[in-house]
C-alpha cells in the first residue's frame, strides 16, 4: 500500500441544540487534534436530509454547528471548516461507492436498523446508503484518520472495506495511472482516551439529548452563564454524600454523571475528583461544578451568540473552507474518474 500524508477528517450533523454531550464527546477532541494534525472539519448537511428537515431550521443549524466549532477554539485559517453540500465531489464519489459497496454489507449496518425502526420500507434510500456517503466524505480527501465514537465504528469499518475493494477491483488501472499499489488509504480510527458519556441532568440512566422535552435535562452550548449555573444546581442527585472511590458510584447514575462531567471539564480523572470531594455533600460539590462549568462553557455560549449575530461571517468561513476543501477533493475525484475509465473534460 502506498504511503499517504496524515490527514484527519470528521463530520458533525447540523441537528441543532448542540449540548454538553456533543462538546465533551466530540468538539473538545477536534480542538485538541488541530495542534498535532492537519484537519478537515465538515458540517454534514447532506447526511442531515436523510430524514425530513425544515429548510429554514437547517440553514440555522448549519451556522450553529459552525459557530460552535469556532467558539470552542477551532481555527478556520489553519484548518478547513466547511459544509458538505458546497463540495460536490462528496456526492460524486458516493455514487461510485454505491457501485462498489455490496448490499450485504449495508444490510449489516445496525444504525440503519435503529433509525428506520419497524417501518423500514418507508425509510429513505439516503438513510440506507448513509454509510457509503460517509465513506466518500472521508476518502474524497484520502484522509488517513477519523475520530469516531462507538456508534460510528461500524461505518468506518465499511469505509475501509470499500477502499480496499476499490483498490483491489481497479488495481491494474490504479497502477497504470501512476498511483502504485492502492489509490485510497484504509482510514484508521483515532481514539483519544476514554469517551466521555454525558447523561441527562434529570435522569442519569439516559443520554443527554436535544430531543428531551425538558431543557433542564441538558446544558446547551448556547446557554449563558446564568443558565448553566441554574441547570447544574437543579441537576438530579441522591441524598448520600459523594464516595471516596469510583466503586462507590455504582448504582448511583446521577452521581456518576456529575462526577464524570466535572472530571471531563477539568481534564482530570474521576478518581482524582473523588479524592478531592469524597465525603462531601452534593451542595458543596455542585457549587464547585457550577464554577467550573461557567468558567469553561460561559465564554463558548457568549461567543456563539456573538457569531450568530453575524451570519455573513459564518458563511464566509464556510465558503473559504469549501474552496480549500474542493482544491483537495477535485483532483482526487478526477483521478478516480481516470481510474474508472470515464472520459472527462481537461483543463
Amino acid at each position: 500500500m502506498a504511503a499517504f500524508k496524515p490527514l484527519v477528517f470528521s463530520g458533525v450533523q447540523p441537528t441543532g441544540n448542540l449540548h454538553l454531550g456533543n462538546y465533551l464527546g466530540a468538539i473538545t477532541k477536534f480542538v485538541a487534534l488541530q495542534d498535532s494534525h492537519e484537519c478537515i472539519y465538515c458540517v454534514v448537511d447532506m447526511h442531515a436530509i436523510t430524514v425530513p428537515q425544515d429548510p429554514q431550521a437547517l440553514t440555522a443549524q448549519i451556522r450553529e454547528v459552525t459557530a460552535a466549532f469556532l467558539a470552542a477554539g477551532i481555527d478556520p485559517r489553519k484548518h478547513i471548516v466547511f459544509n458538505q453540500s458546497q463540495v460536490h465531489e462528496h456526492a460524486e464519489l458516493a455514487w461510485v461507492f454505491n457501485c462498489v459497496a455490496r448490499i450485504g454489507w449495508l444490510n449489516r449496518m445496525t444504525q440503519f436498523k435503529e433509525k428506520a425502526g419497524k417501518d423500514r420500507e418507508n425509510a429513505s434510500v439516503g438513510l440506507y446508503a448513509y454509510p457509503t456517503l460517509m465513506a466518500a466524505d472521508i476518502l474524497v480527501y484520502r484522509a488517513t484518520h477519523v475520530p469516531v465514537g462507538e456508534d460510528q465504528k461500524q461505518h468506518l469499518e465499511l469505509a475501509r472495506d470499500i477502499a480496499q475493494k476499490f483498490n483491489n477491483d481497479y488495481a491494474e488501472s490504479i497502477a497504470s495511472n501512476g498511483f502504485g499499489e492502492g489509490f485510497f488509504p484504509l482510514p484508521e480510527p483515532l481514539i483519544q482516551g476514554p469517551a466521555t458519556r454525558v447523561m441527562s441532568l434529570r435522569d442519569g440512566s439516559k443520554k443527554m439529548s436535544k430531543s428531551d422535552p425538558s431543557d433542564y435535562s441538558r446544558i446547551n452550548l448556547s446557554d449563558d452563564a446564568d443558565a448553566v449555573a441554574q441547570k447544574v444546581r437543579k441537576a438530579k442527585t441522591d441524598p448520600e454524600p459523594l464516595p471516596s472511590e469510583e466503586a462507590g458510584l455504582e448504582k448511583r447514575p446521577e452521581a456518576q454523571n456529575l462526577v464524570g462531567i466535572f472530571a471531563a471539564l477539568a481534564d482530570r480523572s474521576r478518581a482524582d475528583v473523588l479524592r478531592e470531594f469524597g465525603g462531601a455533600q452534593f451542595s458543596s460539590f455542585k457549587a464547585a461544578l457550577v464554577d467550573l462549568a461557567v468558567t469553561k462553557l460561559g465564554p463558548i455560549g457568549s461567543e456563539m451568540k456573538r457569531l450568530a449575530a453575524d451570519p455573513g461571517y459564518i458563511d464566509s468561513v464556510l465558503a473559504d473552507g469549501a474552496e480549500r476543501a474542493s482544491a483537495i477533493a477535485r483532483p482526487n475525484m478526477d483521478a478516480v474518474k481516470d481510474i474508472l475509465g470515464f472520459v472527462r473534460r481537461r483543463g
